[in-house]
């Protein structure tokens, strides 16, 4: 199987380029940007909106309703938002509507306003456009409900947005500026109306500097369609934003008239790739110039973030973050075999600078608000930690003292983050089929991965308790869920076995069961298929064609170095 997905992967790549991947079609996204691009001008981009408008129609589940992806069941985001854009066009369906009426316990403005924000928490980041969304399209009037965005702060310097506590994550200042103009637009002018229209103009300067040079807002369709929609109906339309977007929106439809949650994760899967192909990748040259090009090379606009990150694509939407920090640290040192380069040491100091109080590694901005995706994550924390360990030794004196406490506050983070029943749960990666949506397997295996792959004493007895975890929650198909008792998926099942493999001493008939259950997918033709593991920003799910072919090469890979260094026969 090692040389059947080996080839499977290269091929993926486009000669002569880092691999792109292909990320599902997504439902909601398709459902917004449809919705904006009719806002926007209906009838310049009449036929966008047809198209866009007929896939959900195609897509539509019998019971009325949509899931964030083809593969992904139904849930309440995806279905309100592909209705309310259906409804502004004109197309009703009674099953939607039942549907909806059933999960909100009603159909007046109250149901889906408490509705949406008892599903969203304190979280507004994405429970308020949606709202706004629904005002918009005529499925709800009532906008003095909707909690306004204090849009006025965003003209505040970046740096002290930690400080602000505002109800958006820190990627999510576009659409504290849009939104937040709309909702005051819409809503009774109190007594600070007068002071707060005077931050209008400067807010939508800053909003202009956060827009990239093609348009997209982290390169996401659901973000930059929310902005543009509230643009357009705030009285923006031909606004640079709202103008620059639209033509975004446009450039990025697929052929069958839908909308991804993101242009793509070239970056990311091609780190992936890098790392699981090792030995066998081609072009090496080629990737280690492309990975040092790749670092940004001066302050960022959107999140303030100083040079020396990496994002999770090479297009200009895109956002230095601690998880693709890493992983181009550890692919340039398969790359390179540990040859240090100025670009290895910007990345280390843009990962410590990025290192938060409490030890652990966020993803994009250091001790940013309280919600959730602004926290330190497991995971990332753990890829920082191998990310450190590879190169440390050939650091600058002063930079390798900086990186040895940083691993020590990383692991000292990761031991107080594990779970009484020994695992980790991730924050950008969980499992459809689990009751609460979550996936320690993952975490825990891709943790456990990190920590022996560093090579330290501590982080293996941390590493240990996490492999005996995962070793209890195995299904009796051999494979795993993203929980204890749920359904095996190809992507977690390889993680972990990968996982496993790469400890000084696994249960071989644990990983003979794990290896079973990929060979038997194989045989069936689904070792390939798509699986929404990935968790995207606001709860969106999606698949990536790149994570099982590069999950599942790692695992066969160190599956086949441990039998060729114990002196098996090869399998």
């Amino acid at each position: 199987m090692v040389k059947v997905t080996t080839e499977a992967l290269l091929s993926k790549r486009e000669a002569g380029r880092i691999w792109r991947g292909k990320l599902s079609s997504s439902a909601i996204s398709t459902s917004v940007s449809v919705f904006a691009l009719h806002e926007i001008d209906a009838q310049k981009y009449e036929r966008q909106i047809a198209e866009g408008i007929a896939w959900l129609q195609q897509t539509m589940k019998a019971d009325g309703s949509w899931g964030d992806s083809i593969e992904s069941p139904s849930n309440l985001t995806a279905t309100l938002l592909t209705y309310a854009s259906l409804f502004a066009v004109g197309v009703r369906s009674e099953k939607t509507q039942a549907y909806l009426k059933e999960r909100f316990g009603g159909a007046t403005d109250e149901d889906i306003i408490q509705g949406v924000l008892d599903y969203y928490g304190s979280d507004l980041t994405f429970s308020v456009p949606i709202l706004v969304m629904c005002a918009l399209a005529g499925v709800i009037s009532d906008w003095e409900r909707i909690p306004p965005f204090p849009f006025e702060l965003a003209v505040l310097p970046q740096r002290l947005f930690r400080f602000l506590n505002l109800p958006v994550v820190s990627y999510a200042i576009p659409a504290l500026i849009a939104v937040g103009i709309l909702r005051f637009k819409k809503g009774k002018q109190g007594l600070l109306a007068p002071l707060r229209k005077r931050f209008i103009e400067p807010s939508l300067k800053v909003l202009v500097k956060l827009q990239p040079a093609d348009g997209g807002f982290l390169e996401a369709a659901p973000l930059t369609a929310f902005v543009s929609m509230c643009m357009a109906q705030a009285g923006y339309r031909t606004h640079v934003v709202t103008q620059k977007a639209a033509q975004f929106l446009v450039e990025t439809v697929r052929e069958d008239g839908a909308w991804t949650i993101d242009t793509d994760l070239s970056g990311w899967v091609t780190s992936l790739s890098i790392r699981a192909l090792d030995e066998d990748l081609p072009e090496r040259a080629f990737f280690i110039e492309n990975m040092k090009a790749r670092s940004t090379k001066e302050k960022h606009p959107f999140t303030g973030a100083q040079p020396g990150g990496w994002g999770w694509s090479d297009l200009s939407g895109s956002v230095p973050d601690g998880d693709d920090t890493s992983g181009a640290l550890v692919a340039l040192h398969v790359l390179t075999h540990g040859t240090y380069s100025p670009e290895v040491g910007k990345g280390i100091e843009w990962l410590l600078d990025l290192q938060n109080n409490d030890g652990g590694m966020p993803t994009f901005c250091k001790g940013w608000g309280k919600l959730p995706f602004d926290r330190s994550s497991a995971d990332i924390s753990a890829h920082a930690f191998l990310a450190f360990s590879l190169w440390k030794e050939v650091l600058p004196p002063a930079l390798k003292a900086r990186t040895e406490r940083g691993a020590l506050r990383l692991l000292a983070w990761m031991d107080a983050a594990l779970s009484a029943e020994g695992s980790w749960t991730p924050l950008w990666f969980g499992d459809q089929d689990a009751a609460d949506e979550k996936s320690p397997v993952y975490g825990t295996a891709t943790a456990v991965d990190y920590l022996l792959a560093a090579g330290d004493p501590k982080a293996l007895a941390l590493a240990t308790k996490g492999l005996a975890y995962l070793q209890r929650v195995q299904n009796a198909d051999g494979g795993w869920g993203g929980a204890a008792g749920v359904t095996s998926k190809v992507t977690l099942t390889a993680k972990v076995l990968g996982a496993m493999a790469a400890s000084d001493n696994p249960d071989e008939a644990v990983m003979e069961r794990a290896l079973d259950f990929l060979y038997e997918a194989y045989k069936r033709g689904a070792l390939f298929s798509r699986e929404p593991i990935g968790l995207y920003f606001s709860r969106l799910w999606y698949s990536e064609e790149l994570y099982s072919l590069t999950f599942v090469l790692t695992a066969l890979k160190k599956v086949r170095k441990y039998l060729i260094t114990t002196n098996h026969t090869e399998q």
